[in-house]
């Protein structure tokens, strides 16, 4: 293997993985313990933050920099993120899109003529369906930390707001992060509860790793996805019931959300019946619809919709308006 493509598998490995052992490199690169020594010596020389690791194998790893030396990416790797970057412009996480428009211009300067012609062409092939908000989004800064402590099996201490608003303190073990729509959820083994949870992302604050590495636990599901989707379906549910102007075909058409049923009365009427974890977000979800409709349960929905009418009234300048039709 030529000196500059064993450099490159070198820094592909340093930054698949937190820590390589020396006998490991050597193994993967198919050269001897001094040759990976200087190829790392090189690595530093480059302004990449390569730390060695005391003991008789030794170690290297990845560290944290006081700048960031240049990524390696493969074609598909590149393609990847920058297409996940035009997403993350009008993603769920708080205050990212500026920050991922400003990387994205920087990637697609450096890109290929061959990649940046496959980026142009599959963002000018898609129209994106245009979504309402599913409520407050997760906070860069914290998904980051669940991010690490998941990949380096770290234990975490953080506080977590549940439905009712009661705070409390939680040590857990992370296990993976799951994005369903536009909501994260975190899996990890609840050490305090002793059990697996599932915790929204956006209700999660001050988030600190332990520094205790623990050994992998055995999920009791497929993967994290299947977890989630799981605790979701044994979750207490909202079941919201709406008569809706609007043919069925074109209510169902737009209101594309999983658990939700429509049924035709007329060829001008049609009924709603949808569930989610939250009458907030039912209520968000309703007054997006730009469609007339009755409430026809629960009640509490329905002073859900008046309160917010009566915010957005206060907004405009307007008169509060009057309760809710039948």
């Amino acid at each position: 293997m030529p000196p500059s493509e064993r450099l490159l598998r070198l820094l592909s490995l340093l930054q698949a993985r937190r820590e390589w052992s020396g006998p490991e490199l050597c193994e993967r690169l198919g050269v001897s313990a001094r040759t990976v020594r200087r190829d790392i010596g090189r690595l530093r020389d480059l302004g990449y933050p390569v730390h060695a690791a005391p003991g008789a194998a030794g170690g290297y790893g990845l560290a944290a920099g006081a700048a960031m030396p240049p990524l390696l990416l493969d074609d598909e790797e590149a393609v990847a993120i920058a297409v996940g970057l035009r997403t993350a412009a009008g993603g769920a996480v708080e205050g990212i899109g500026e920050a991922s428009v400003r990387a994205l211009a920087k990637l697609e300067q450096v890109l290929p003529a061959r990649l940046r012609r496959r980026v142009t062409a599959l963002h000018t092939a898609t129209t994106p369906l245009d979504t309402p908000p599913a409520g407050p989004g997760a906070d860069p800064r914290t998904l980051t930390v669940l991010a690490a402590a998941c990949r380096d099996r770290e234990r975490l201490r953080f506080t977590y707001r549940s439905g009712d608003g009661a705070e409390s303190a939680r040590t857990a073990e992370p296990h993976g992060l799951v994005a369903a729509g536009r909501r994260w959820y975190l899996v990890a083994f609840d050490t305090g509860r002793g059990g697996w949870r599932t915790f929204r992302v956006d209700r999660i604050a001050r988030p600190h790793p332990t520094g205790v590495r623990v050994p992998p636990r055995d999920l009791p599901a497929a993967d994290p996805a299947a977890f989630v989707a799981r605790s979701r379906a044994r979750a207490p549910q909202v079941r919201a019931v709406l008569k809706v102007h609007a043919p069925a075909a074109e209510l169902a058409d737009r209101f594309r959300v999983s658990g939700t049923e429509v049924e035709a009365v007329d060829e001008r009427t049609c009924v709603l019946r949808t569930t989610a974890d939250s009458l907030e977000w039912t209520a968000l979800r309703i007054a997006y619809l730009d469609l007339d409709f009755e409430v026809q349960g629960p009640p509490e929905l329905a002073e859900r919709l008046t309160a917010m009418a009566g915010r957005l009234a206060r907004a405009t300048g307007s008169a509060q308006p009057g309760p809710p039709g039948p």
